[in-house]
């Protein structure tokens, strides 16, 4: 009994290995299926796609540049705001006591200017007497000569009056310096008013800088003060505002990757979707390429900026925005597919390679040829072109130029509008699960 069960068991494991072999053997001869498209004609768009940020165009910062405490709080977020507008003030007791003590010193540095020039004014009459009496001296000793010279005084006399004129010289001499003395007091007085005034006006501007006003027209999208906090000004401005100018001309911060930055020019233009507004394409133009480059985990980028209008100021600053900017448009041009590029069958490409051997070599012995023996740039390429008759595909190499990410531009090769190019292959029926080529591997895509 156990033997006939093992001989049943035996049986029906070889019939399904023969069923198994007959399935494969009718898969491997079984046609290949294939998926098609059409080579087009028509216009094609380069571009470059990245995530950038809504800003306003001019944004300021408001600032206070001296400490004290928030007195008042005239402005909020989203207040519109003009030129010189009293948004905030600080408490401005100390700043005017300040004030009062610089006038104070202003007040007694022109008292001081007074008593100098009342100097100058004595040191001046000084001057004057001691000129006269210098005078009468030298008269009186030019009469004792000619009485000496009479012999109607003797010359003790005479030099009684020499010294005495002499004596009044040297008190002239210093009349005078004293007067330059007094002068010199005078400037310095002056000078001493000057500076009292240049710290009476410094007080005065501190006193005005407790009063925080708005220095564009714009409106308010951020406050960072409250009623009753303490501002510390010391070696940075402390932010108080954030004033945006406009906003209905605003601005995309967006970072493109290294690779695609040299497509990129200014006056290109962009469109944009944000996910507040999921529905509505907006457009701009790129109006600047910033040259300095921002590293992140070793991935360079640089900062494009596109501006564009929103009457309604719709968008805010900080969306973040999906942009798209056309780096190239062709009018016209072939085009194909590009799953149509990615496609792989080795027997085609064998013998594409067998039939274009000769014109290779005649191509590299030509002057000036370029790749496959055709002048000209773009990236190589090639395609499986099924016959309009009916056949096996056959491999075609082409130029490419630019891509949108679904259609590449043909720029040279045997391809024409019209032609059913391969996008990809089915398996036959009943095989391992991957397609291949009739007696050949696996195919690739």
């Amino acid at each position: 009994m156990k033997f006939k069960q093992r001989w049943a068991v035996g049986g029906v494991l070889l019939l399904a290995a023969l069923a198994g072999i007959a399935a494969w053997r009718a898969g491997q001869d079984a046609p290949l299926s294939y998926r098609t498209a059409l080579v087009e004609q028509g216009s094609l768009q380069a571009s470059v796609s990245a995530a950038g940020t809504v800003t306003a165009v001019a944004q300021v910062q408001v600032g206070s540049q001296v400490s004290g405490q928030i007195n008042e709080v005239l402005a909020d977020f989203n207040s519109e705001v003009r030129k010189g507008q009293l948004i905030a003030r600080l408490d401005p007791q100390s700043f005017e006591y300040r004030v009062q003590q610089a006038q104070a010193d202003v007040e007694a540095a022109r008292a001081a200017v007074l008593t100098a020039q009342a100097n100058a004014l004595a040191s001046e009459a000084a001057l004057s007497r001691a000129r006269l009496e210098a005078a009468q001296a030298g008269r009186d000793l030019q009469r004792s000569r000619e009485l000496l010279a009479r012999e109607f005084i003797s010359p003790a006399e005479l030099e009684r009056s020499r010294a005495q004129a002499e004596t009044l010289a040297e008190a002239q001499r210093g009349a005078e310096a004293q007067r330059s003395v007094a002068q010199a007091q005078v400037r310095n007085a002056e000078a001493t008013v000057r500076q009292r005034e240049a710290q009476l006006a410094q007080a005065k501007v501190d006193l005005q800088r407790t009063q925080i006003r708005s220095p564009v027209d714009g409106i308010v999208i951020k406050r960072s003060i409250e009623l009753g906090q303490t501002v510390a000004a010391s070696l940075q401005s402390p932010e108080l505002f954030v004033i945006a100018r406009n906003l209905e001309d605003m601005q995309l911060e967006v970072p493109v990757d290294e690779a695609d930055i040299g497509r990129v020019q200014p006056g290109q233009s962009a469109s944009f979707t944000v996910d507040a507004f999921p529905g509505l394409s907006h457009t701009g133009r790129v109006k600047q390429v910033r040259k300095a480059a921002t590293s992140t985990q070793n991935v360079v980028t640089y900062t494009v900026v596109v501006g564009f209008s929103q009457p309604g100021s719709r968008l805010l600053p900080g969306m973040t925005a999906n942009v798209r900017i056309v780096t190239d448009v062709r009018e016209q041009v072939l085009k194909v597919p590009n799953a149509a590029l990615r496609v792989r069958l080795p027997a085609a490409d064998e013998a594409a390679r067998a039939a274009s051997a000769p014109r290779r070599e005649r191509g590299a012995r030509a002057p000036g040829a370029g790749r496959h023996g055709e002048a000209g740039g773009g990236s190589a390429g090639r395609v499986l072109v099924l016959p309009r008759g009916g056949g096996e595909p056959r491999a075609v190499p082409v130029r490419l130029g630019i891509s949108d990410g679904a259609m590449t531009e043909v720029l040279g090769g045997e391809l024409k509008a019209g032609d059913t190019v391969v996008v990809g292959v089915h398996a036959p029926a009943g095989g391992d699960g991957g397609p291949r080529a009739p007696g050949g591997p696996r195919l690739g895509f």
